[in-house]
């Protein structure tokens, strides 16, 4: 008898699984099928009844376009689950061989409410990255943060430079890598990084642009309240987020984040100021964008405020 109770007991304390939102069912079928899940495994699930899913939305890009800022305000959200981490699981051959199960296992724990959203910038760029994210979920929302393309370009060479420095290691000027034999350098990688409508052509040939919200960086910069509006209704997420969650840091130049009364910046690798560039080769900078520029706005039918 005393054995039945215990066992009994045993019973109704063992922790039960809540299932996520619906949306999971497919998630695990996707995951079978790709051989990553048994079928007496409970997923990435906790007896609260929170688990990790596959990202709903995945910040695309592009490489300091404002990415984390992105990120972190989108955090805000009380329905949104971020990963800490770029995750380079699409870009990255070692990562996507381990397949969706390790992309699963990398993601934030999450309530069955909330989106999930990892972001990586590498993928606007990378050309095999489209057709895998679209493998998995064709149906998946897709942000991509850009700026003007000159500025992008010597922040790309500001973050590599800091790098250096702070491995005491010797880097070249910015103009050694924009000017060869006299002319604009359109091999230096950090320009075609920045020729958004070769990358955005590639992307929509896997997705329609209405599963694509492009951000303007920029603006985001000088007024986020307005641009992080226009991502809630993009991810169909209720007007959480308000101009009070943000206030401007004059010693660090750039908006900071006010959460539950709590005040973060970013880190303090974000603004940093550009390095001085010679006005005649900030003009070719310009110049060389101007074609690129317009065949990108025609693609996505909006223009920006980019020189």
């Amino acid at each position: 008898m005393a054995a039945l109770l215990l066992g009994a007991v045993l019973l109704v304390a063992q922790p039960q699984l809540v299932p996520s939102r619906p949306a999971e069912l497919g998630q695990q079928e996707l995951l079978r099928k790709a051989g990553t899940l048994q079928d007496d495994v409970r997923y990435g699930a906790a007896a609260n009844g929170s688990a990790q899913q596959l990202p709903q939305t995945i910040i695309i890009g592009v490489r300091k376009g404002g990415t984390r800022a992105l990120l972190e305000m989108l955090s805000l959200h009380p329905d949104v689950a971020a990963a800490e981490n770029e995750v380079h699981f699409f870009d990255w051959e070692e990562h996507y061989g381990h397949g969706l199960g390790w992309y699963l296992s990398q993601m934030p724990f999450s309530w069955p409410h909330q989106l999930t959203v990892e972001k990586t910038p590498a993928y606007f760029t990378s050309p095999k990255v489209p057709e895998r994210v679209h493998s998995m979920n064709p149906s998946i929302r897709l942000l991509l943060i850009l700026r003007d393309p000159s500025e992008r370009v010597l922040s790309d060479y500001t973050q590599v430079f800091y790098n250096h420095m702070q491995k005491r290691k010797p880097y070249p000027s910015i103009e050694e890598f924009l000017v060869r034999d006299g002319r604009l350098n359109v091999d230096y990688k950090a320009l075609n990084r920045s020729l958004y409508h070769v990358h955005m052509q590639n992307w929509l040939r896997f997705f329609p642009l209405r599963h694509i919200h492009i951000v303007d960086g920029d603006r985001l910069i000088r007024d986020p309240f307005p641009e992080i509006q226009k991502v809630e209704r993009f991810l169909k997420l209720s007007p959480q987020i308000n101009a009070s969650n943000f206030y401007f840091n004059k010693t660090k130049g750039f908006y900071c984040l006010r959460d539950s009364g709590r005040d973060r910046c970013l880190h303090e690798s974000k603004g940093r100021a550009h390095p001085q560039v010679d006005p005649k080769l900030l003009n070719k900078l310009h110049e060389y964008f101007h074609e690129p520029n317009k065949k990108f706005f025609e693609l996505v039918g909006r223009t920006f405020d980019w020189h």
